[in-house]
C-alpha cells in the first residue's frame, strides 16, 4: 500500500496551535469551556488543543472523552463523563481526527443537543469534504479533496511522531 505523507509532526502542530488560537479569539469572555474529544484519536487531539489554550489563555479548560462505536452508532450508549447539569450553559468544543461523511462528528455531538448548551462548535485535524451528514466542522486544520476510495490515516499517539498519511 502506497502512503503519502500530507502532514508531518511540526505542521500538525502547527495547525493544532492556530486551531488553539482560533478557539480561544471565540471565546475569550468564556470563564470556562469544554474540550470534548471523540475516542481515540479526536480525544488525543483535543488534549493536545487543551495543552496549547491553557498557555495561551485564561479561560478554564475542562477536557472529556466521548466513547463512540463508529461502526455502528446506535448500537450502544454514547459514553459522555458529565451530566446535564455541568453542561448546562457552557461552551462546548466537539473535536475529532478526521471528517469523513460526518457521521461520527454528528454522534459525537447528540449527547449535547438534550443539555442547553450556550454553543456547540467543532474541530476536526482533517476535512475530506464527503459530508453526507448534515454538520461542519468550525475549525479546520486542513481541507484535503480526495477521493472516496482513499483513506486519511492519522497518527497522533507519539509525541515527535505525529502524522497524517494519505492511502
Amino acid at each position: 500500500m502506497n502512503k503519502t505523507l500530507i502532514l508531518n509532526s511540526k505542521q500538525i502542530q502547527q495547525k493544532i496551535n492556530r486551531i488553539a488560537y482560533e478557539i480561544y479569539e471565540n471565546n475569550y469572555d468564556e470563564k470556562e469551556i469544554i474540550v470534548a474529544g471523540i475516542a481515540s484519536n479526536g480525544f488525543v487531539l483535543a488534549k493536545h488543543i487543551v495543552e496549547v489554550l491553557q498557555k495561551i489563555s485564561p479561560i478554564k479548560t475542562k477536557l472529556i472523552e466521548i466513547v463512540i462505536d463508529k461502526k455502528n452508532p446506535l448500537s450502544t450508549e454514547i459514553k459522555l463523563g458529565l451530566t446535564d447539569k455541568e453542561l448546562q450553559n457552557k461552551v462546548i468544543i466537539l473535536v475529532d481526527d478526521v471528517l469523513d461523511s460526518g457521521r461520527t462528528l454528528i454522534f459525537g455531538a447528540k449527547p449535547f443537543l438534550t443539555s442547553p448548551v450556550k454553543r456547540l462548535t467543532t474541530v476536526v485535524l482533517v476535512d475530506r469534504g464527503h459530508n453526507r451528514y448534515p454538520i461542519k466542522a468550525d475549525f479546520v486544520g486542513l481541507s484535503l479533496s480526495t477521493t472516496l476510495q482513499e483513506h486519511i490515516t492519522v497518527e497522533i499517539n507519539k509525541k515527535g511522531k505525529e502524522a497524517v498519511y494519505l492511502d
